[in-house]
């Protein structure tokens, strides 16, 4: 027998079981958004390298290592998306969705980095994005922040910590990196072997660093919000004036940087202990300069993104027994096949929203049964020949007190929607 073929590394299955707590978190994302009136785009996956390349940063290490890049058979460079803000903006600017307007944006679906698998990250993941364009005052990225609040409300992710920071312009973090690098060469012997090489490509990513070892190192760095310039300082105290007045409880964090190089001013994440080393859970900020890079006009913007993966890895811990889809009903058919699924349709007629499965490939009672509790189905309807002569039914609770009852099939849907969808009692 040949070997059977498994998924690739880092590339995982959502299983049925699964499912329901990734279409809660996906449904309840959609409800929050449109409050605040942001409308979904549909991106494709594949874009040109060129795209990556311009906005991320070349020397970035998911330009240089991490990205699925490859040839097409016209010998063009083009690469499966590692994250989603690009593709936004390339199709802001190749629609017209930017000129003199304000779009407020979000997106869904699969991203692609090839790095070290581990738990909340893969190399196939997925991001639920956000991005506002035209509006380049703290309000907008304050009412962002309150909104990724409202989200992890929503779906009960209390115990999460908001992390907030500046990056400043683009001159004055320039100034600064001339600063940091300066520190950190005069202490080049001590730096390991991840922020050598951050030296000269992107000294900030070196703040970031979870190795212990740097960490002493990393505290007496220059700190960036000391070196703000006045229009930078104004905007993030911008923003926190409307999260003060809001009861918005965040810390402040000099060393919250951003692995993607169109960052400035506003940065913000939300962090959780329970992810281990990668804590992130949201993460966001300001980006004014990238679709002028990307080849649009000056156009201020702002966005966050989300790993559902993560996500859904917290929501997990949680009882979530209220978002599984178990059948509302099994039918249990005793050689009444065309009468079982005949009164399978008319019940879904009459109950568009319930949830029945029909048994299939016959066997006994027993055997019936034991598949209904498997299923999760609250009832189970049986319909032998008898019931078939006369036009009844039996329902048995199978999660209740396990009573059963016979009545006509006319009767069953009133039952029904009552039991399942109005709280009624059985008797």
């Amino acid at each position: 027998m040949a070997k059977a073929i498994q998924s690739i590394r880092g590339f995982a299955d959502v299983l049925p079981q699964q499912t329901p707590i990734w279409r809660h978190l996906e449904e309840t994302v959609r409800a929050v958004l449109a409050g605040y009136g942001y409308q979904e785009i549909r991106l494709p996956i594949l874009e040109r390298t060129e795209l990556f390349a311009r906005s991320i940063g070349e020397v970035t290490d998911i330009v240089e290592k991490e990205m699925y890049t490859f040839e097409d058979r016209n010998g063009e460079s083009v690469t499966l998306r590692p994250e989603g803000t690009a593709g936004c903006v390339r199709a802001g600017i190749q629609h017209g969705l930017l000129h003199n307007q304000q779009p407020r944006i979000w997106y869904m679906g699969p991203m692609f980095r090839y790095e070290r698998p581990q738990k909340g990250r893969l190399r196939q993941f997925h991001q639920i994005g956000a991005e506002a364009y035209g509006q380049a005052g703290p309000d907008i990225d304050a009412e962002m922040i309150l909104m990724t609040a409202r989200l992890l409300r929503r779906l009960g992710l209390d115990d999460v910590e908001l992390q907030l920071n500046s990056l400043g312009s683009n001159e004055c973090r320039k100034a600064y990196r001339d600063l940091l690098v300066a520190y950190f060469r005069e202490h080049y012997d001590t730096l390991d072997e991840d922020s050598r090489r951050r030296l000269e490509t992107n000294p900030l990513r070196i703040l970031d660093s979870k190795n212990p070892d740097m960490q002493a190192l990393i505290e007496g760095a220059p700190k960036l919000l000391e070196h703000l310039d006045e229009a930078s300082k104004a905007h993030l105290d911008g923003v926190r004036e409307i999260l003060d007045a809001a009861g918005m409880s965040y810390t402040v964090n000099s060393r919250l940087v951003r692995g993607l190089d169109y960052y400035s001013r506003t940065v913000f994440e939300w962090v959780s202990d329970r992810l281990g080393a990668q804590g992130t859970v949201l993460a966001g900020g300001r980006y004014d300069s990238l679709v002028e890079q990307v080849g649009g006009r000056d156009t201020p913007a702002i966005g966050f993104a989300m790993g559902l993966e993560r996500l859904v890895a917290l929501l997990e811990e949680r009882d979530l027994t209220s978002v599984a889809e178990a059948p509302h009903a099994y039918l249990v058919e005793l050689g009444q096949t065309v009468a079982a699924h005949r009164l399978a349709e008319r019940l879904r007629d009459a109950i568009p929203e319930l949830r029945l499965v029909v048994n299939s490939g016959g066997g006994s009672i027993k055997s019936q049964f034991k598949r209904a509790d498997r299923s999760g189905a609250q009832f189970a309807l049986v319909l032998a020949e008898a019931e078939v002569a006369e036009g009844t039914v039996t329902v048995k609770d199978l999660r209740g007190t396990g009573e059963q009852r016979t009545l006509p099939q006319a009767e069953l849907s009133t039952l029904l929607k009552e039991r399942v969808f109005g709280g009624g009692s059985y008797s």
